[in-house]
């Protein structure tokens, strides 16, 4: 069942859910004062939670100690203001190796990604995630996406395990949320917490919100949080002209400009957070940075969602 105080703190939020860059010096090491500040600027900007080293945070490109760093310094940056959720991960004795390290940091939660290349069936895929929430008392968000794909009863079982809070969906399928989301309800009463968790998750949180699922990852907020704090108002408020209007003016072209290339979904968002001012670095390999063009044309993107921006205000 959800465990306080991390599911009290997302139920309702009140700005999106911050899913920051992780920042690199010139020589590939990692610059904790870059990031601290870009953490910092997200807080600030009404970020609800900060989700450090997952996904755009490069989780993959960290070792055990990088890691360490980069959540204990989310933990610093943020003060309490916010949770901090790190993300977990690989195969079932590492992801607890790095479960425990998120603790020792200070992490208020975890999102716990798919485990590495294997493809499991559900009994092992709901073992994995049983031994890593038994591994610290730290609240866990499961990952689905990719080779971690749940039926309705698996996600039953997670729901009914201790420290298990949460389900993020990156895999898209409506019909099998619909259905997660059904059968938890009825089989597991209580608040389970869902998220949204596609790449640019603005784009598909329509869909999202009529299954009940009103928590989602805005990567844009990294970059442009008065564009990702506009949508999520307009969307807690039912304004669907200006979600509507945010939709087809940016967050859809920059979906087909995410699409020009492998890795974008977070090379893209780093550029871009260069681009602002922020000196996080590149990524690193095996990602590559996006072409020249592309980064023109991102540019000139954000100044057209502005631009939206302007026109509401008006």
């Amino acid at each position: 069942m959800p465990t306080a105080p991390l599911a009290d703190r997302l139920t309702a939020p009140t700005g999106p859910l911050f899913f920051p860059v992780t920042a690199y010096a010139a020589d590939g090491s990692l610059d904790l004062d870059a990031f601290r500040a870009h953490v910092r600027a997200g807080v600030d900007a009404g970020a609800a939670a900060v989700f450090a080293c997952c996904g755009t945070g490069e989780f993959h490109a960290l070792d055990l100690d990088e890691f360490e760093a980069c959540v204990r310094a989310a933990v610093e940056a943020t003060d309490g203001r916010v949770p901090v959720v790190a993300g977990a991960g690989y195969g079932t004795r590492l992801a607890v190796r790095y479960a425990r390290a998120a603790h020792e940091a200070g992490a208020d939660g975890l999102l716990v990604l798919p485990p590495y290349l294997v493809v499991a069936g559900q009994e092992g895929l709901l073992r994995h995630y049983r031994e890593v929430a038994a591994a610290t008392p730290l609240p866990v968000i499961v990952y689905q996406r990719d080779n971690a794909v749940f039926t309705p009863e698996t996600v039953v079982e997670l729901a009914r395990t201790e420290g298990i809070v949460g389900l993020k969906d990156g895999y898209g399928d409506l019909d099998l949320m619909q259905r997660i989301v059904s059968a938890v309800r009825t089989e597991v009463p209580g608040d389970f917490l869902y998220f949204n968790g596609l790449p640019t998750a603005e784009q598909t949180q329509l869909a999202y919100r009529a299954l009940g699922v009103t928590l989602y990852s805005s990567a844009v907020f990294c970059f442009s949080p008065d564009l990702a704090n506009a949508f999520h108002r307009a969307l807690r408020e039912g304004d669907d002209d200006t979600v509507n209007r945010l939709l087809d003016g940016f967050f859809r072209p920059y979906v087909e400009l995410r699409a020009q290339g492998r890795g974008y979904a977070v090379s893209l968002v780093k550029a871009a957070v260069r681009m602002r001012g922020l000196d996080v670095g590149e990524v690193r390999p095996p990602l590559h940075e996006p072409a020249e063009d592309h980064v023109k044309r991102l540019a000139e993107l954000i100044e057209r969602g502005h631009a939206l921006l302007e026109e509401e205000t008006k």
